[in-house]
């Protein structure tokens, strides 16, 4: 790929070296085609993953709204990218040794840094940077992570679902992630716990705070709200739900309501995501 010696936009580059640079998207889509075919089932398989979906098209968006910009680029490849495209490949070979998907995944992301740096340079990497990053968002995460943030959460919500309760004069005991009302007993399981709807939440803040001209500042304050969000939206479908279960049973707490109240908590977390980012409006930076 002749890159190396010839000054010319990042446009210009793309036209001249078309044949080379199909090549190796093909030589990378070949190398990863069964590894990301099998990210793809795991979203649609596992709900709490559903939104990988979406990251990949929010990653080109993100590219679209500077298409200008980086066309406009001098290609100025960097040998940089060369340990990084190893450092890579080096993932791919090992994760695949030890069947670690979440570094077989992501090995992708950091190959796809590696090749922008190495052939087009290191300002196409720092206008590029935020897409290539995003992709991250994409890769599920192993559950021995997922679990050890899905816990404690649980017993946030649990607490707080609890204290709620007997502020407004009902009977309940709290056991661990266990909600014991003197009729029935509701557990708070990982699909309470608001970890999905964070992980969805997380993904959409950040591409969300990175869309909406502001500042810096109060960008950072869009994506770390998602964690409350998260939480107030869930404890008070566990409220919801508590209080329906202890009217009519435990019934209430399953089938189709509880679906329905996940998706209003995270309908409702949307909502007040937008709130804030509303009145985080502000001047670009």
């Amino acid at each position: 790929m002749n890159t190396r010696g010839v000054q010319m936009i990042i446009s210009e580059s793309l036209r001249h070296n078309r044949v080379h640079f199909l090549l190796l998207l093909l030589l990378v889509g070949g190398l990863y085609a069964s590894i990301v075919a099998g990210m793809v089932r795991d979203w649609y398989h596992d709900s709490n993953f559903s939104h990988g979906f979406l990251v990949p098209l929010i990653a080109g968006y993100f590219l679209y709204r500077k298409k200008d910009e980086i066309k406009s680029i001098e290609v100025t490849p960097s040998n940089l990218g060369l340990p990084v495209i190893l450092l890579a490949l080096a993932l791919l070979i090992l994760a695949t040794l030890g069947s670690e998907y979440f570094t077989l995944r992501s090995s992708l992301v950091v190959l796809i840094a590696g090749l922008v740096m190495y052939f087009l340079g290191m300002e196409a990497s720092r206008a590029t940077r935020l897409p290539i990053l995003y992709l991250l968002f994409m890769v599920p995460l192993p559950y021995i992570v997922y679990d050890a943030f899905a816990f404690p959460l649980k017993l946030i919500v649990t607490r707080l679902s609890v204290d709620f309760l007997q502020l407004v004069g009902i009977t309940v005991q709290r056991e661990g992630n266990f909600i014991l009302f003197p009729s029935v007993t509701l557990e708070v399981a990982d699909a309470c716990s608001g970890i999905r709807s964070l992980l969805s939440l997380l993904a959409l803040s950040v591409a969300y705070a990175f869309i909406l001209p502001t500042t810096r500042i109060k960008r950072w304050i869009i994506i770390l709200v998602a964690l409350p969000l998260a939480i107030l939206t869930n404890a008070l479908r566990v409220i919801v739900t508590g209080i329906l279960a202890q009217h009519w049973g435990g019934a209430a707490a399953e089938g189709f309501f509880h679906e329905f109240t996940g998706v209003a908590a995270f309908a409702l977390a949307m909502g007040l995501l937008f709130a804030v980012g509303w009145l985080c409006r502000g001047t670009e930076s």
